[in-house]
């Protein structure tokens, strides 16, 4: 008889290389950009500065720290509606695995908004209560031509 996990594995098998949805748009603010200044210690002059990136930025205002963008992958992508996947019985906790690739592809502007959008790209049993899920992560920055991240997202989904 088929574990939780597998039954799992082979529901998300079928939906590999199929969009899941586009989040909501979500607000990166000044207040945003330097908490995460203070928590992280990273106080760059282009992240805090208005009035320095004002005058020697080629943006002109302050750009979100690329490590805060990726943290935000959390919140945006739990927005993403994933309309009628599989119902995962016996699933206890999805856990961050890590990432493949990540890469910083345009800079958010203080006060942009952005979203993310993905697809599941890989689906492999890791053990037999456990699904590890690669998910392709695109962040779009509402008004820009390019995205502000890509990622492939690698999550641990452990079942009972």
């Amino acid at each position: 008889m088929a574990s939780n996990a597998e039954k799992a594995l082979e529901a998300m098998q079928a939906r590999v290389g199929q969009d899941e949805g586009t989040g909501e748009w979500f607000q990166v603010t000044q207040d945003l950009i330097n908490t995460f200044a203070d928590a992280t210690h990273d106080h760059q002059w282009i992240h805090v500065d208005p009035e320095r990136c004002a005058r020697m930025s080629p943006w002109k205002v302050p750009i979100a720290h690329g490590f805060l963008t990726l943290s935000l992958l959390t919140v945006l992508t739990s927005s993403i509606p994933r309309g009628d996947g599989p119902a995962l019985e016996g699933l206890t906790m999805g856990v961050n695995y890590g990432f493949d690739k990540v890469r910083f592809v345009s800079p958010v502007k203080v006060d942009s908004r952005v979203r993310a959008s993905s697809s599941i790209s890989a689906v492999s049993l890791k053990d037999p209560n456990t699904v590890q899920v690669t998910r392709s992560v695109t962040v779009e920055i509402d008004g820009e031509s390019r995205p502000a991240l890509v990622a492939e997202w690698l999550t641990l989904m452990v079942f009972a």
